[in-house]
């Protein structure tokens, strides 16, 4: 049986955000004449690699909403992150298990926004079989709603995943060109099949039809006290190929011991993938993720580098079981 390996600090402590005390005065009264009055709970959310106010506000007549704050100067790329969110969470399919946005202020210097407040938790690693197959549902039937772009979403200009992968994501080629390094994890891999593998993906990405949420990790998940769950944090939404994300929350079902290729192979977002899809994303998100790693210390999250180094690590490791390469890996970071 394969290792548990778990992340340098689990998802539901990655953040380092503001509090209450933290925001200005006249944003506070403007949140708390929206929830009734001054708030009687303020339970900060511990996850995510954002440095943004993020939280549950619960009013003095128990009225909830989980409200994202950034100001207008200085975090002007989360304000439109949360504002561009609030417009596809308005325009998702309904019914879907996704939070809605409430409303949005902006008042001393800031911008607010409020959504629904799901009364769940961030999933524990390693997965309990029952929260991955809550969470492989719930993406199940999220991937089935935009498996053909919607209208009202498609209006929005979303990018596409081939062109963020163009821009962003493939980074093999850059190390093959010797304009990054080489990434210390990988010494000794076959770096010609990564190229190859990774190139794969803008073509891949550009015949799909539907939307992908555009960052599946665990952090982005809750599971409710029914145990069911929910997918939040949409601000990525791009045009794309949903085995794409089932790929990358799937690193973290490898990463936990479980048959995570059996999970992607019967999963529905994987029906008439490419038979090549799960090693080219694998090849792709290792690039990413390694190449990302060594980019020097974030001013978002201290732990942002490590997690991608691990995460990393995953993607890489689970290919070469795949693929079959022996060569002598690195041992994962700690």
């Amino acid at each position: 049986m394969r290792a548990i390996s778990l992340p340098p600090v689990p998802y539901g402590s990655t953040a380092v955000r503001p509090g209450w005390a933290d925001l200005p005065a006249g944003l506070r009264d403007a949140l708390a004449a929206r929830i009734g009055g001054p708030p009687a709970a303020v339970r900060v959310a511990g996850g995510g690699f954002t440095s943004g106010f993020a939280a549950v506000l619960t009013g003095p007549a128990g009225e909830r909403a989980f409200v994202k704050a950034a100001a207008l100067n200085g975090q002007r790329h989360l304000v439109d992150w949360y504002a561009h969110e609030a417009a596809i969470l308005a325009r998702l399919p309904a019914g879907l298990p996704v939070p809605r946005p409430r409303w949005a202020l902006t008042e001393s210097g800031w911008y607010a926004l409020a959504l629904d407040a799901i009364d769940g938790h961030t999933p524990r690693l390693p997965w309990a079989p029952a929260e991955l197959d809550a969470a492989l549902a719930a993406y199940a039937e999220v991937a089935a709603a935009l498996a053909t772009a919607p209208a009202e979403l498609a209006a929005l200009r979303l990018p596409r995943l081939a062109d963020l992968a163009r821009d962003d994501i493939l980074w093999w080629g850059e190390v093959a060109a010797g304009r990054e390094p080489l990434p210390e994890q990988a010494a000794g891999a076959p770096l010609a099949e990564l190229v190859a593998l990774e190139s794969r993906l803008p073509g891949y990405a550009d015949a799909a039809p539907g939307l992908t949420h555009g960052d599946l990790r665990v952090d982005n998940l809750l599971i409710d006290s029914g145990g069911r769950a929910w997918l939040c944090d949409w601000p990525w939404l791009c045009h794309g190929p949903a085995w794409f994300d089932l790929a990358g929350l799937l690193l973290t079902a490898y990463a936990s011991g479980l048959d995570a290729d059996a999970a992607f192979a019967g999963h529905p977002a994987a029906a008439g993938a490419p038979a090549d899809a799960l090693d080219v994303t694998l090849a792709a998100l290792a690039g990413y993720f390694l190449t990302g790693a060594e980019a020097g210390p974030s001013n978002a999250s201290p732990h942002l580098r490590a997690h991608q180094r691990w995460s990393g690590e995953q993607a890489l490791g689970w290919l070469a079981e795949r693929r079959g390469w022996s060569w002598a890996r690195p041992a994962p970071s700690p």
